[in-house]
Order: C-alpha cells, then sequence, then structure tokens
C-alpha cells in the first residue's frame, strides 16, 4: 500500500483539478477592456510595469541559475574569496535607480492625471450607506437610491443564480457619454469604496470627509461595479451599476427625472399627509 500510495497521488492531483474546472470564473490574465481614457492610461501603464518586472526577473534569475550550473563544485569551481567590489557595488545601485525612475515618471503623471478633476461637464455626489448608494445630480439637485435587486430567492439558493447575480440594482446611475463626469464621494456611515473596473475608477467614501474623481466614458453600455471596502455584514450586497447613454438621451431622461421629483414634492406640500414614498418609492429630492 505505501508503494501505491505515492503513485497515486499525482494522479489524484490531476482528477481533482479537471473536477474542479467548470467551477472556475473566468479566468482572465489582464485588467478589463477600458472604456475610459483614464482606464486606457491605467492598463497601459500597468502593461509598462509589468514587462520591466519580466525583463528584470529574466535578466536576474538567468544570471543565478547560469551561475549556479556553470560554475558548480563538480567542474571544480572554487568559491572567490572576496568581500567588496566597488565597481559591481556601484552598478547595483546605479542601475535599480534609473529603472525606479523610468517607473515613476509614467506613475507620477497617470497619478495627477487621475486627480485632475477640473473642466468637468457634470458633477454627481455619490454617498455610500450601509448597505446602499444614493447618487445626485448636483447641477440640477435631482437624486436616489441605488439598492440590490438580486431576489432573495437566489441569495438563499431557493433559486437559480441569475446572469448578473448579486451586480444588478433597482435603479441605474446614468451618464452621458463623450462628457467629463466628476465625481464627489463621501460616506454617512461607515467607510465604502465605489469601484468600476471598466471606468478606470476607484476610491473610498469616508464619513466626514469629501474626495473626488472623474470619468470619460467612451462607450454605451452598462457598466457593473461593487463596493471595495469591508463595510459591514452585508458589504457583498451593495453593487453599483452604470449606464453610459449618448449625451442628449442622457439630458432627456435627466429632464424627465427632475420634473418627476418636482412633482412628488409639489404633490407633498400640498397634502401634509402623503409621503414621498406614497408616490413614487425610488424617487428621492436632494436638496
Amino acid at each position: 500500500m505505501s508503494r501505491i500510495a505515492p503513485a497515486l497521488t499525482p494522479t489524484l492531483a490531476a482528477a481533482l483539478v479537471l473536477m474542479c474546472a467548470p467551477a472556475r470564473a473566468a479566468w482572465d490574465l489582464n485588467l478589463p477592456p477600458p472604456v475610459t481614457p483614464m482606464a486606457a492610461q491605467i492598463l497601459d501603464l500597468h502593461n509598462l510595469i509589468l514587462w520591466i518586472c519580466v525583463v528584470i526577473f529574466i535578466g536576474v534569475f538567468g544570471v543565478m541559475f547560469y551561475s549556479t550550473f556553470a560554475h558548480r563544485k563538480s567542474r571544480g569551481h572554487r568559491a572567490a574569496q572576496f568581500s567588496h567590489n566597488t565597481r559591481l557595488e556601484i552598478l547595483w545601485s546605479v542601475i535599480p535607480a534609473v529603472i525606479l525612475v523610468v517607473m515613476a515618471v509614467p506613475s507620477t503623471l497617470t497619478l495627477i492625471e487621475m486627480e485632475d478633476t477640473t473642466r468637468s461637464d457634470l458633477s454627481v455626489k455619490i454617498t455610500g450607506y450601509q448597505w446602499f448608494w444614493e447618487y445626485e445630480y448636483m447641477d440640477s439637485g435631482y437624486s436616489f437610491y441605488s439598492r440590490l435587486s438580486t431576489p432573495r430567492e437566489q441569495i438563499e439558493n431557493r433559486a437559480a443564480k441569475g446572469e448578473h447575480y448579486l451586480l444588478e440594482v433597482d435603479n441605474e446611475l446614468v451618464l452621458p457619454v463623450g462628457k467629463k463626469v466628476r465625481f464627489v464621494l463621501t460616506a454617512n456611515d461607515v467607510i465604502h469604496a465605489w469601484w468600476v473596473p471598466k471606468l478606470g475608477i476607484k476610491k473610498d467614501a469616508i464619513p466626514g470627509y469629501v474626495s473626488e474623481m472623474w470619468a470619460v466614458i467612451e462607450k454605451e453600455g452598462v457598466y457593473r461595479g461593487q463596493c471595495a471596502e469591508l463595510c459591514g455584514k452585508d458589504h457583498g450586497f451593495m453593487p453599483i451599476v452604470v449606464r453610459a447613454v449618448p449625451a442628449a438621451e442622457f439630458e432627456a431622461w435627466l429632464g424627465e427625472r427632475a420634473a418627476s421629483a418636482a412633482n412628488i414634492t409639489e404633490t407633498v406640500t400640498l397634502d401634509p399627509g402623503a409621503t414621498v414614498s406614497d408616490v413614487d418609492p425610488t424617487v428621492t429630492v436632494g436638496g
């Protein structure tokens, strides 16, 4: 039995890997395709640093493996007896410094660009709550809440999982294509993080603190993200869904929603016994 076990171990390991294969998620080896200039710049920077690291890896380990093989004891080589080599020490200090400068320049330019929220066409305030988001179009004062819409039956495994399981909401954040959108980010209770990978933006929402980020979406579509900061027991249940539409369609949508919100305000004012939820439970009025 003891002789058979070692032989079976690789076979069992291979079988387990094959059995687990269908359970793997999409095995992407790169960042998601960018849909904003900033996301594209981040991807380019990522690839540049990656290839620099690959070259360093090949160079360093290539020298190590060659030295180990070519100067092994079995070939009669003996270890050199010396304590310092000034030329070598200068070389291995200068080369890493040059590499760091090469990496630091594009990284710094990217970081500076990420923080430049000037000349924006639209401002959206994002507030994180346990466990949902509030969005406010600051130029019009229209705001609404966005909550997870995945049916409870799917979460409790009483129904089959949907295509966008835990990544679907009742009210999407609608944004115009080709416009620079400035996001003002904060939180009401604990630290959250607003993250949409394809937009190339991710930043913490901190109570009592306001931070900024921006995006120019170049392609129409629906882009999904999640809270990326552990914010409590339902942290995994506060997704983000952004729908990018043409500018004209966005203006019509926002005008319609703002007018609807104004009508709700008037109704509540005329009838003190009514509430916003009596008229439209998905809409709130900012300001």
